[in-house]
């Protein structure tokens, strides 16, 4: 079933109201009548049947038949801070990252990140992109959010922000306690919020490492080959989602 997500203010009473695009693909493109049915996510967290009622100036009057629960959402909430990669790699990870429960992606300048964004304009529109994708994986892999790719931050800002995480882990070429990490992850799973730090290419320097584990971030080994920056993500995030998948 298709399912639109819409902000919660777009919600009055057992009504809710799609505009802008949603609208014109619901309308034009999907050329549903009223009567029809599909899903709404909202962004604080709620899913509901709704059934179309009628279509007004721009946008489509929707009626709330139930309330759901949605199963597609993880208990624990993930926070990727990914090393900006080169080129067109960031738009991978990000779906990749979306369709395996991250609920936020945030892009961190490192040390050995090659790609300079000076432009705000560039910046600006970058990050539109990002989001766009963001929020298309999310339709494809029936997510109950959109997850938010946050601005460029610095490697201190996205470690400032890591603390109001409950647990947070940093994959690191040179860890070699596989077994260790996997109690790791298995005790990240457990927790409501979890950090993941991923290098850009050519990894995360000593120094970064040091100053992560200094305020209380794990290093783990995801085995003993040298994974590039898209597939290391992937990885951490692909064993806990299995992990806190296993928890419920």
């Amino acid at each position: 079933m298709s399912r639109f997500y819409v902000k919660s203010h777009q919600i009055t009473g057992d009504n809710i109201y799609i505009e802008g695009d949603d609208f014109n693909h619901i309308k034009n493109v999907l050329r549903y009548r009223v009567g029809d049915g599909f899903i709404v996510c909202a962004d604080d967290g709620r899913a509901f049947d709704v059934t179309i009622m009628a279509f007004e100036d721009k946008k489509a009057v929707c009626k709330i038949t139930a309330e759901i629960e949605d199963a597609a959402e993880l208990p624990c909430r993930i926070t990727l801070y990914q090393g900006l990669p080169k080129k067109d790699k960031m738009e991978l990870i990000i779906q990749k990252a979306v369709e395996l429960g991250a609920s936020r992606i945030v892009p961190v300048m490192m040390k050995r990140t090659i790609v300079k964004l000076d432009d705000e304009k560039k910046e600006a529109k970058k990050l539109e992109r990002w989001n766009m994708i963001a929020y298309e994986a999310a339709k494809q892999s029936g997510r109950g959010i959109v997850p938010e790719v946050a601005k460029i931050v610095s490697y201190k800002e996205a470690l400032d922000l890591s603390k109001e995480n409950v647990y947070n882990v940093i994959p690191y070429e040179k860890a070699e306690d596989i077994v260790n990490s996997g109690k790791v992850m298995k005790e990240a799973a457990k927790c409501d919020s979890v950090g993941v730090f991923i290098g850009p290419e050519g990894g995360i320097e000593e120094d970064e490492l040091n100053l992560a584990m200094e305020l209380g971030v794990k290093p783990i080994s995801l085995g003993h080959r040298i994974l590039r920056t898209e597939t290391a993500g992937l990885t951490a995030l692909s064993v806990l989602m299995f992990e806190i998948e296993s928890n419920r």
